[in-house]
């Protein structure tokens, strides 16, 4: 019983940060809340480094407890297996990303944006440094553009 209450308290604990899959969606709440958005690349069913700064960074309650305060994140995923493909219209949301974002298709990059949508930081790849490592990088380019 008392793994029970103490795993309900953890989790109520953790920050809710979710991802937002429209930029124009993304920008309006970082304007409204004055944050920056975290824009990631992702093939997340085929690249493998995509699938580890997914569980090793960006699940990393570290990572989200600053996420939760300062970001708005996006995910243009390009999945290939034929079981998660998207739809339609949320390809054409993530091709124009790439497009202005990202047309030497790298995975995984991740780039830092202020709030209309100007590149502040990039990394291309996944960042061999542990999650607090990547969030204070993270949080010195918001610091920066302040």
């Amino acid at each position: 019983m008392n793994k029970i209450v103490c795993f309900a308290l953890w989790v109520t604990c953790l920050p809710f940060t979710s991802w937002h899959y429209n930029m124009q969606e993304a920008k309006q709440a970082a304007q409204q809340e004055h944050r920056h958005i975290l824009l990631n690349f992702s093939g997340s069913d085929w690249c493998g480094p995509c699938m580890l700064m997914r569980k090793e960074i960006f699940d990393n309650p570290a990572f989200l407890r600053m996420a939760d305060t300062a970001l708005v994140l996006v995910n243009a995923d390009f999945p290939r297996k034929k079981k998660n493909q998207l739809t339609a219209a949320q390809q054409h949301l993530n091709d124009a990303l790439a497009d202005q974002y990202n047309p030497q298709g790298k995975f995984p990059l991740t780039l830092l944006l202020n709030a209309d949508g100007k590149v502040l930081k990039q990394w291309d790849g996944y960042p061999a440094i542990k999650p607090e490592e990547f969030s204070a990088e993270v949080t010195a380019g918001i610091n920066a553009d302040r």
